[in-house]
């Protein structure tokens, strides 16, 4: 071998060295990346697990929620920014009083930032049950409705919306522990409603809304909180007065609720 075949033989083989350590420091520094560089941000699975758990879920509100789309605002531990929610309520105004039910209609999860939309949220004035259609088998989405025989559907209603605010990117949560954070607005456990965030309501009231009954003198709300959104509604005018029945269930077996004004005057059970 010349002594030039020689030379080129030897720095081929320090290259041949040299890349082999970089490929060696590389590897290493990768194998070191999760100690220094934790994972940051709520993973693609853990954010289906949360929209396929809450969404659509009914709870019951806390505290009073304002129009507008801000709505409220907790922090991470689940802590409600009272001040904030007074500005907004004096704003905007109420959209949805303690005790109502409250279904969870929109998930949006942002950088820093989870934000829960319950009953259409607060961008229309229309009712947020419109847009649900109810069918023999529950609940099934459908487009905006009207119903000629009940002029109360064209009334204005708002929903609200809860967002909690992290500080930091979103991190990995479960169903329950979302559900937790949003203890202090949000009663999903709907062990009694209207009865722990609505002292003034008197206590028959309260025993019937805990057993999920309808009786004589409750309002729209009370039956709301007891019995959910009725399946029907009918207005007609009897005895010169209006009177509107809110009706659950099928045929068989119907609950027919009467209201004059806003105070139930009739119930009725087949």
């Amino acid at each position: 071998m010349s002594r030039g075949q020689s030379k080129t033989s030897a720095y081929a083989e320090q290259g041949s060295r040299n890349w082999l350590r970089r490929a060696l420091w590389i590897a290493a520094a990768f194998l070191m990346l999760p100690a220094g560089f934790a994972k940051e941000g709520m993973d693609r699975s853990a954010r289906i697990d949360i929209i396929r758990g809450l969404l659509r879920e009914v709870a019951v509100t806390k505290v009073a929620l304002p129009r507008g789309k801000k709505g409220v605002r907790v922090d991470g531990h689940g802590n409600l920014d009272q001040a904030a929610a007074q500005n907004e309520l004096h704003t905007n105004g109420l959209a949805m009083k303690a005790g109502m039910p409250a279904e969870i209609t929109r998930i949006e999860f942002k950088a820093k930032e989870l934000v829960i939309e319950v009953n259409g949220g607060g961008r229309s004035g229309k009712k947020w049950y419109q847009h649900i259609e109810i069918d023999m088998g529950g609940p099934v989405m459908a487009g905006p409705q009207t119903d000629p025989q009940n002029s109360q559907d064209t009334m204005e209603e708002y929903g609200s919306s809860v967002t909690v605010d992290f500080g930091k990117a979103l991190p990995d949560m479960t169903v329950p522990e979302v559900k937790s954070v949003l203890a202090s607005v949000l009663d999903f456990e709907r062990h009694s409603p209207t009865v722990l965030y609505a002292p003034e309501v008197p206590p028959e009231i309260k025993k019937a809304i805990k057993d999920h009954k309808v009786i004589v003198g409750m309002d729209r709300d009370a039956v709301l909180s007891a019995k959910g959104t009725p399946d029907r509604r009918v207005r007609e005018t009897r005895n010169g007065s209006e009177q509107e029945d809110w009706i659950y269930g099928t045929p068989p077996h119907i609950l027919m609720v009467t209201f004059d004004g806003d105070q139930v005057v009739g119930v009725k059970q087949y």
